[in-house]
């Protein structure tokens, strides 16, 4: 084995990690990273990933954006409730929510007193570069996809800033390198994660 792999080898097994002892809830804008980091930090920790999305989808056998046009938004809303106090009741681990969830003053604070929630913090740009290929947004579906993102991001960072934790998700960070921030934030809160 060469150095290098060596040192590559080394510094990952050297990663932090911790007992996990409370849900950590991945808030943000769409496109932040909630499910890519959120997972990669579930195997650190080595705990349960869960997502609700993935969550409704498979209760209701429809696709979010299928689940919006049908039955509407607040339909919607009204089942990642019911999805998300489930996941909080059933295990710990870390949920990976949709965008909207943290929107609702009943959600915020049903996981601050069942788990932690941990903002997922990035810049406009860095959002539109993620999601502007993608045709899974919903709420995207606009003649003008790029004002519709920054309008929801107008609205919606300053909820977002009432997280009980906050990472700075900047775009030039690796997904380890964001688990490492994520892990950081979390040490400050001895409720939540005892380190190794």
């Amino acid at each position: 084995m060469s150095e290098i792999e060596q040192n590559s080898t080394n510094s990952t097994q050297l990663r932090p990690g911790g007992h996990l002892k409370k849900t950590v809830v991945m808030v943000g804008m769409m496109g932040a990273g909630k499910t890519a980091v959120g997972r990669a930090l579930a195997v650190r920790l080595n705990v349960p990933f869960l997502d609700s999305d993935a969550e409704i989808e498979c209760a209701a056998n429809m696709t979010v954006p299928e689940i919006f046009q049908r039955d509407g938004e607040a339909f919607f809303r009204l089942k990642e409730s019911q999805i998300i106090a489930r996941l909080l009741d059933e295990e710990c681990g870390v949920l990976s929510t949709g965008g909207g969830a943290f929107l609702s003053e009943a959600n915020r604070r049903m996981i601050s007193e069942r788990g932690v929630s941990v903002w997922l913090n990035a810049d406009l740009n860095v959002l539109w570069n993620r999601v502007k290929h993608k045709d899974t947004r919903p709420l995207l579906r606009t003649p003008d996809p790029r004002a519709t993102l920054s309008e929801i991001y107008r609205v919606r960072v300053p909820i977002y800033a009432l997280a009980d934790l906050s990472v700075l998700s900047d775009g030039r960070a690796s997904i380890e390198d964001m688990v490492d921030r994520v892990i950081h934030v979390l040490a400050s809160r001895p409720d939540v994660l005892e380190p190794n």
